[in-house]
């Protein structure tokens, strides 16, 4: 794994580049945002491209033997097994951005070995940032001094009682994902778009999160980062440490979870397979 002093000194850097793409997307909303349909059906904005070009620019500037791999730019080649790369969504959650929500984030993480050791979320409408270095985790707004950082933890988990938390749309969930969350009993459910759910779960607001595919490495690498640096987890249906430079980079269902003093209850293991939903 790339040691701390490495990933110190890249953090600096990379919130202020996340925090620049952030704020090129805000000055779009203000000029007018534009929009387009990708060749999978999925909509593209200017803001989203704009985002992607500062990143990829910062991040060749700052680590030009590494490689990139973005949301926008992404040319199906697969990331290297061995040496560190960028995984980067440069604006996550387009849907709710498009209709005029304030949970889009700008995502960048960097992946050794398989896994986030770095990650950055900036949620530009809503003045935050929360990051982590791989051995810790903090948050602090847009408007404050660097001194008001604030370390975050992720809450023990009441396994008996969870509140759960759920993505923003309804669009697409399935009898699978219905059938999960019952098993699961929640006190209280609440909701929140993009990888601000990964946020909330590292800031000890909620105990839970259910995900049942379509998302892909991009969408879950930086919250991934930033919930196992607070003591969260996050697994696949085997109860693996969730991975990434799979095929595709597609991830399959997936639970994130606060921290826990015991096993990781059955009922919270995700079902098998990759069935679309939410």
């Amino acid at each position: 794994m790339l040691d701390l002093a490495t990933r110190t000194q890249l953090m600096k850097p990379i919130e202020r580049l996340a925090v620049r793409a952030g704020a090129e997307i805000l000055t779009l909303v203000e000029s007018g945002i534009t929009r387009d349909t990708k060749p999978d059906g999925s909509p593209v904005t200017n803001a989203d491209t704009a985002a992607d070009a500062i990143i990829l620019e910062g991040l060749h500037d700052l680590t030009p033997d590494w490689q990139a791999i973005t949301e926008e730019s992404w040319q199906g080649t697969q990331p290297p097994n061995d040496a560190p790369y960028w995984c980067v969504d440069p604006l996550d959650g387009t849907n709710g951005f498009l209709n005029g929500g304030k949970d889009y984030t700008v995502n960048i993480a960097l992946i050794h070995e398989n896994y986030p050791v770095l990650g950055v979320i900036v949620a530009p409408a809503r003045g935050m940032v929360w990051a982590s270095d791989g051995a810790t985790a903090w948050t602090y707004g847009l408007q404050n001094s660097e001194e008001e950082l604030r370390p975050i933890q992720a809450r023990i988990c009441n396994t008996a009682d969870p509140i759960v938390i759920t993505t923003r749309s309804r669009r697409g969930r399935s009898d699978i994902f219905d059938a999960w969350l019952k098993r699961l009993a929640p006190s209280n459910t609440i909701s929140a778009g993009s990888s601000l759910k990964f946020c909330h779960l590292a800031d000890g607001k909620a105990d839970f999160y259910p995900r049942i595919s379509p998302t892909m490495e991009w969408d879950t690498a930086a919250g991934q980062a930033i919930l196992e640096a607070a003591g969260g987890a996050i697994i696949d249906s085997k109860g693996a440490r969730f991975s990434y430079g799979k095929a595709g980079l597609k991830n399959s269902h997936f639970a994130a979870m606060g921290r826990l003093n015991a096993p990781i209850p059955a009922a919270w293991h995700p079902p098998a397979g990759d069935e679309a939903g939410r």
